[in-house]
């Protein structure tokens, strides 16, 4: 048989393994019953790019990305980017051909997410191949698998675009390991990671991380990759300058922006690219180490004096400028944008869950680099790694990476210990081969960490914390009496805007973007004032509804914050006359009051 055919055979193969996981996954996900298509969970940002696919469908132009229904009237725009929101509305208009909408939406939330899901244990079987052999390439596929569905962000509903950014970062490390083999597969890399960065600016620090991990490889060894850091750089170059083309406006190309891709992005993509693939093919740059060295040092002072002098503002904290209300009564409570430190102190079981398997795996490398002959590969697995833990230390979403890129030394790990207990079995290999493997899944710490907080939980505690309320908050049952009501602007938490836009007509001022600071902030003057100042906002903007979820810990927050309140309140059952109780909804997980204000 041929290479061709090996190699043919091998894709076969590794597309198959990753078709029969995301069956799996999607087995599960259907034996219950899909409750993230009823039940968001919280995830404000699913429900309303469903609610961006659907504007875009119903007109709204390719370049506008104004989220008209939020907000101050006439909205604001979103930082998102129509990449995410083309292939989504692409299914769910194909699959509208049935005649019911509602399907069709069910159908693209179920499929999109598995999609991706497929298409990232696909890659992570591939980089295990590249990195250590057919060995582990099954363990990669157990263990990544089983790390993305407890992920949750390919769920079915998971419309946000993180799983689209580790999909396209798992590619672009897979494609480069390949690139020595692979002719094309640099120029695929770095097409990838130009994707990631043009999709959300979460990505910068391992889009970075990549060009950088290439350039390095070729100032130190050009034999080899040269080819590399050439086809890498054009690559990344040209993609860059296709989405600015293609998603931005021509009226805002001049346009900087620091948390979407814009003129920024593209400036310093296109100087990044085109300057690695010239240096790679020039002979007098880089003729020597010496003098590759010095002409990528000269590229990053270009770089570096291109964002200093002509967008020195992107240099800022990315929410320096925040109104310090909202960072008090918002930012400082989401989850994800957490340190390790203070989930240490608040969520011990939650850091084990999300940092056991990457600190085994920086473990794994560090043992790799103490015995020597380290390997290329190493090097782009191994700093990948080290900068997704920082970046999770820094924030928890990054934690997402980091659990992903783990799998790859974890895979090659597993694959070690079934090859010694093939060539010497024996129970004590054996025993600890299972070992391996159990301390490789998240799941495995993830119940532990559980079954531990739950051990030395107080239960006074457990029992007063409102979890069930607050779930009940985000449930699609929780709006329909929200969506029979004639379209007005609502009145309510941040945390409820995203589900009225996505289960009924009206509109909100709040919801927890950072762009929607003055309807974020007209929000909390009216639910932090009196109940005077509240009827005065509500008059001045035609507020026709106030909604309420007492269970959601953003009202418990806000109520504590100003006990005297309108919210604090209104959670007390002290509603001023000026409202007027929806029948059917005293009492229920959301409740709705009419404005009543006379004229």
């Amino acid at each position: 048989m041929s290479t061709a055919d090996d190699g043919a055979s091998i894709w076969r193969s590794d597309i198959a393994l990753a078709l029969l996981a995301t069956l799996l996954a999607l087995a599960v996900n259907a034996f219950a019953g899909f409750p993230e298509l009823t039940n968001a969970g919280g995830d404000n940002d699913n429900l309303l790019r469903l609610v961006e696919v659907r504007d875009m469908l119903a007109g709204q132009s390719w370049f506008d990305l104004h989220q008209y229904r939020m907000g101050l009237e006439g909205g604001f725009v979103m930082h998102w980017s129509r990449l995410v929101d083309a292939p989504i509305a692409a299914i769910t208009a194909v699959s509208a051909l049935t005649g019911s909408t509602v399907f069709a939406e069910n159908f693209a939330q179920v499929l999109w997410p598995a999609l991706l899901f497929c298409l990232t244990v696909f890659f992570t079987a591939r980089t295990a191949r590249s990195f250590a052999g057919d060995g582990a390439v099954l363990p990669a596929v157990v263990v990544g698998a089983a790390a993305l569905h407890f992920l949750g962000i390919f769920s079915p509903g998971a419309l946000d675009h993180h799983n689209v950014q580790l999909m396209l970062s798992m590619a672009s490390l897979s494609l480069l390991l390949e690139a020595p083999l692979r002719g094309p597969a640099a120029l695929l890399s770095g097409l990838c990671a130009g994707l990631m960065l043009a999709v959300g600016m979460e990505t910068a620090p391992y889009v970075a991380t990549i060009g950088a991990s290439v350039a390095t490889l070729f100032a130190l060894d050009a034999d080899g990759e040269r080819p590399i850091a050439r086809d890498f750089g054009l690559g990344f170059a040209g993609v860059s300058a296709l989405v600015f083309v293609a998603t931005i406006a021509p009226s805002a190309w001049g346009q900087a922006q620091c948390d979407a891709f814009s003129t920024v992005q593209f400036v310093v993509a296109a100087i990044a690219g085109t300057g690695l693939a010239a240096i790679a093919s020039a002979e007098p740059a880089g003729r020597t180490r010496q003098r590759r060295i010095a002409s990528l040092g000269l590229l990053a002072l270009i770089l570096a004096a291109v964002v200093v002098f002509l967008f020195p503002q992107c240099l800022a904290a990315p929410y320096a400028n925040l109104d310090p209300r909202l960072k008090e009564l918002w930012l400082d409570h989401i989850d994800e944008a957490q340190s390790l430190f203070k989930l240490l102190a608040e969520d011990p079981a939650g850091v084990v869950a999300r940092y056991a398997t990457p600190l085994i795996a920086l473990v794994l490398m560090a043992l790799r680099l103490g015995r020597g002959g380290w390997r290329r590969q190493d090097s782009l697995v191994g700093t990948l790694l080290v900068v997704a833990f920082i970046v999770s230390a820094w924030q928890v979403r990054g934690s997402t990476f980091s659990i992903a890129f783990a799998v790859i030394p974890l895979a090659a790990w597993i694959a070690k210990w079934r090859q010694r207990a093939e060539a010497s079995p024996s129970r004590g290999v054996a025993l600890r081969m299972a070992a391996v493997w159990l301390v490789s899944v998240n799941a495995v710490w993830t119940g532990a960490a559980a079954a531990t907080s739950v051990a030395f939980e107080d239960s006074n505690t457990a029992a007063d914390n409102g979890d069930g309320a607050d779930v009940a908050c985000q449930r699609m049952a929780s709006f329909a009496a929200l969506g029979r009501l004639p379209g007005t602007t609502v009145l309510a938490i941040s945390n409820l805007g995203s589900p009225i836009l996505a289960y009924s007509g009206h509109r909100v001022f709040a919801g927890p973007y950072h762009r929607n600071v003055a309807g974020n902030l007209l929000a909390l003057d009216a639910f932090l004032g009196s109940d005077a100042d509240a009827r005065t906002i509500l008059a001045d903007h035609h507020v026709g509804l106030v909604a309420l979820c007492p269970g959601s810990p953003e009202s418990k927050l806000l109520a504590a914050k100003a006990p005297a309140g309108f919210l604090a309140g209104l959670m007390r059952g002290s509603v001023p006359e000026w409202l007027e109780p929806v029948a059917g909804t005293s009492g229920a997980a959301v409740e709705l009051y009419h404005v009543r204000l006379g004229g």
